[in-house]
């Protein structure tokens, strides 16, 4: 079935937290948040697919010195080329031949810059998502049914050579799931209990904003909290948490985001035989499900870090997530002593469901070790980039994420009314419709009991049910960076 890309359009709106999310060494404020529109021809038959991201600062490339407009023009640049690079392919006989040859030619192109992989793909994995909507659709599917009937033309073999005689229905869920459990984000600066919000962060949304309030608010019992490689702060903070989570009662588990913050074994060993010597942490440390990239992506991956985490036989279980740069950076993972990886789109589509059967075929062949795929977040919002992300995470089986772009925004206010009111009537059961203690309307996601419907999503074609017109934004040659406000 013959595809190409035909046309696109890229098209900003600026979009500002609620309150300060502190991440790894940045602090974001705001930021633009990207849609790019790619017009695809199927088979003859023409339809509109879309792609969203935010593109937050310091995560694709963790450089101290480059400045924040640096790293959104390296962003954009990287968006740009893909986008170029998939109208030269041609006609592909696949989605999947589409995307390796897009793939295969932003690389070349990349290897003449000081672009990462983790970068350099990031802009393959927006044009990847907005082909595959188009796909959808075109051929009136949705991407779970695309993905078991194999209708993207996936070859896992090239990918992973370890599952060769497999096609993705043969290691996936017979059918998506309908909720997913959110794993809510507990960052670096955030208020724990009501009276920690700082004057100047103060929100009148009437929305949660402490973690306390959050819990009571939405029912949590799945976190991601992220520590900052001080021993004694982190040990602190964690005892905080741990009896703020008892007194609620809440039956949690946890994961813990060690935000590249260690550059060798020993000192993240410092830190885990610490904590574990504390007996106010001792329960807290049974609820653990698994740490998240503690070391520096520049280290990470070293056969020095791989030889001792593999001499350390009580460590916890770890995984990559910013070290997942490159197409073969999951199996170097395993065989280093990680349990896994994790999926984000923006680190692509075709990778992550490889990496997904991988693991779940790690789990058939050897049920008694752990092998975890995991969900992680990128400050995801709708109307588009969460719900294509929900989309694959139903598909892909992952029963739990992380999930904060509601959190450190304010639903769907910065959209149109006229798009908030299209996502309410389509998407229902994702979003409710909230009013803020001074009258004013949008929708936020609807978290119950800890979780989220998907249902809607997964009965669309590639999570939003329609196509948001992005040319009401701002086109990105027009947009400037200093329309942030932020300097």
């Amino acid at each position: 079935m013959p595809i190409r890309l035909l046309d696109f359009d890229l098209h900003i709106l600026n979009m500002r937290n609620r309150m300060p999310f502190r991440y790894g060494i940045v602090t974001m404020t705001a930021l633009p948040h990207l849609f790019l529109q790619a017009r695809i021809e199927v088979d003859g038959r023409q339809a509109d697919g879309i792609a969203a991201e935010g593109l937050a600062p310091k995560w694709f490339t963790k450089v101290p010195d480059s400045s924040m407009a640096q790293d959104i023009a390296e962003m954009i640049d990287v968006i740009q080329a893909a986008c170029r690079h998939a109208q030269e392919a041609g006609a592909a006989d696949t989605v999947f031949d589409l995307w390796q040859a897009i793939y295969s030619s932003q690389e070349a192109w990349a290897a003449d810059t000081d672009y990462p992989p983790l970068l350099w793909s990031f802009g393959v994995s927006l044009v990847e998502r907005a082909i595959i909507d188009g796909f959808c659709r075109a051929t009136d599917t949705t991407f779970a049914q695309a993905v078991r009937a194999n209708g993207l033309g996936m070859r896992l073999p090239e990918l992973r050579p370890e599952l060769a005689g497999h096609t993705p229905a043969d290691l996936l869920p017979a059918k998506p799931l309908e909720r997913v459990i959110v794993r809510h984000t507990v960052g670096m600066i955030d208020p724990l209990t009501d009276d920690e919000v700082l004057p100047e962060d103060q929100v009148d949304d009437g929305l949660p904003a402490s973690l306390d309030a959050s819990i009571q608010a939405y029912g949590l019992t799945h976190f991601k909290i992220k520590i900052g490689g001080d021993i004694d702060a982190d040990r602190a903070r964690l005892q905080r948490i741990a009896a703020l989570l008892d007194e609620r009662n809440v039956d949690y588990r946890h994961t813990l985001d060690g935000n590249e913050t260690y550059h060798n074994v020993a000192d993240f060993r410092a830190l885990w035989e610490g904590l574990n010597a504390d007996p106010a942490l001792r329960g807290f440390l049974q609820r653990l499900i698994f740490v998240e990239q503690p070391f520096h992506r520049d280290i990470a991956l070293s056969r020095e870090v791989g030889a001792a985490l593999l001499a350390w036989r009580e460590r916890p279980p770890i995984i990559i997530d910013e070290s997942d740069g490159e197409l073969s950076s999951a199996p170097t993972a395993l065989e280093s002593g990680y349990v896994g990886t994790s999926h984000k789109n923006c680190k692509g589509i075709f990778k992550g469901i490889a990496n997904t059967c991988l693991i779940r075929h790690r789990q058939r062949r050897q049920p008694d070790a752990l092998h975890i795929i995991s969900a992680e977040d990128l400050c995801n919002l709708g109307p588009v980039a969460l719900l294509e992300d929900l989309a694959v995470l139903a598909t892909l089986g992952i029963e739990h994420a992380e999930r904060n772009g509601h959190h450190y925004f304010a639903g769907l206010s910065m959209l149109p009314d006229n798009v908030q009111a299209q996502m309410l009537a389509a998407h229902g059961d994702l979003y409710r419709p909230h009013t803020t203690p001074g009258g004013r309307r949008f929708p936020t996601l609807a978290v119950e009991n800890g979780a989220v419907d998907v249902g809607s999503v997964t009965a669309a074609p590639f999570g939003p049910k329609a196509v948001l017109d992005p040319s009401q934004f701002t086109p990105v040659a027009e947009w400037k960076y200093q329309s942030l406000g932020l300097d």
